[in-house]
């Protein structure tokens, strides 16, 4: 499995997460929104009912989310070899409400109060 990142494409603050995150990965991690038809089927087969309240760091056999993501992520953007996966660009299609200061604190603080972890090898 390619290592990949889904976040929530709907929102400013994510997006702009998932473009940084794809700049440093210099197109070595594939990105996928959650409100695609991509991220419907990897939340339907891979994840549960929480995979719409975090980004996830998806590698061989663990999904990792939220809190829990960050350092595999932070991990994998330092330790890939230089294969390059593919660079993407990513839309900018969030709605006009998360772009206020509130949502951006709001889904700012979410990445530290929601964590968890999935093991994919059973599934």
């Amino acid at each position: 499995m390619v290592p990949l990142v889904i976040y929530d494409n709907e929102c400013f603050v994510c997006v702009k997460f998932a473009k940084l995150v794809n700049f440093l990965a210099r197109g070595r991690l594939f990105i996928v929104g959650h409100y695609t038809d991509m991220g419907k089927q990897i939340r339907d087969r891979f994840l549960d009912d929480t995979a719409l309240d975090m980004f996830w760091f998806l590698e061989k056999e663990t999904a990792y989310g939220g809190r829990a993501a960050i350092r595999p992520l932070f991990m994998a953007l330092i330790c890939m070899d230089n294969k390059n996966v593919q660079a993407k660009t990513l839309d900018d299609t969030f709605g006009i409400g998360c772009k206020s200061p509130k949502a951006v604190i709001m889904r700012s603080a979410s990445i530290f109060t929601h964590s968890k972890k999935i093991n994919l090898k059973n599934l």
